[in-house]
């Protein structure tokens, strides 16, 4: 179940500044217990990947993010998107490459692109099955035959979480921070696409370590955020409300909504955000 919430802008006016006291702030979040999970491809049966919304329709022309749960053993006969898309490892693992390629398994927290229109398989491993975010620009998303293969200009990428960059926040002056800012050994950034310039979208991962107490705070666009790993304890500024959201789980806000969020004392955890521009993480 999603829970949407509105609320005026002037209520977060210490945490950042607004054009209008008129403006309003929304924000959701959608714990990975209450997302219903439907077959991607219905005319595969119990064979097809199994998708659940976390925010937009993948049926339609809109943005979008979904999680994808593969049985055991899973494997796609070769085919091609419509659409390109971007995802994350979040269990399991997940081969994803053209269909005479060698198996390369990627772990939780690693990250592929498939370009539309690439003929391509994608298999699954690991116990129960494996587990994934995907994201579209657009949509709707659609499975097509590789008779109709084309090539858009784009090139895949699989990056294995072992082979992330990682940057501490004294490594980089795009993001904006405070005085209260994160210590260089706590948190690491990844930037994973695009460019954190002003009005473009971009993708990046946030490393928490075990314990981390601390501000997200967003900006007039739409801030997404997804669990990859560990447990996360989320709140909106002034709310009393808190969720404890698992791996699959999502938290997102327009309008620079500050969200409250801290990591669990066992285990780090790994965020995809996604927004345009820049946001702010700082230490509480």
């Amino acid at each position: 179940m999603k829970k949407q919430l509105l609320f005026p802008a002037f209520f977060l006016a210490v945490s950042f500044s607004v054009t209008s006291a008129l403006a309003e702030s929304v924000a959701e979040v959608v714990s990975r217990s209450d997302i219903d999970f439907v077959p991607l491809n219905p005319a595969r049966g119990d064979a097809s990947p199994q998708a659940g919304v976390l925010w937009g329709d993948i049926r339609k022309n809109v943005p979008s993010g979904v999680l994808l749960k593969f049985a055991d053993g899973f494997s796609s006969p070769p085919h091609i998107h419509n659409i390109t898309y971007r995802a994350i490892v979040i269990s399991g693992a997940v081969h994803n490459d053209d269909p005479e390629a060698a198996n390369m398994w990627m772990g939780p927290g690693s990250f592929w692109t498939q370009p539309a229109g690439e003929v391509h398989i994608t298999s699954a491993q690991s116990g129960p099955g494996a587990t994934a975010f995907l994201e579209i620009f657009e949509g709707p998303y659609l499975v097509q035959p590789p008779h109709q293969a084309f090539d858009n200009g784009e090139r895949p990428l699989n990056l294995e979480e072992r082979n992330v960059v990682w940057l501490t926040p004294n490594d980089i002056t795009w993001i904006s921070q405070t005085e209260n800012a994160v210590a260089e050994d706590d948190v690491k950034i990844s930037f994973l696409w695009g460019r954190p310039n002003a009005g473009e979208l971009n993708g990046t991962l946030l490393k928490l370590p075990p314990g981390f107490d601390g501000e997200l705070i967003g900006n007039d666009a739409w801030l997404r955020a997804v669990v990859i790993l560990g447990q996360t304890t989320h709140r909106l500024a002034n709310a009393y409300e808190t969720s404890d959201l698992l791996p699959g789980s999502y938290f997102g806000s327009k309008g620079g909504a500050t969200h409250r969020i801290s990591c669990a004392a066992k285990d780090e955890c790994l965020l995809y955000v996604r927004t345009k521009g820049t946001y702010e993480l700082k230490r509480i």
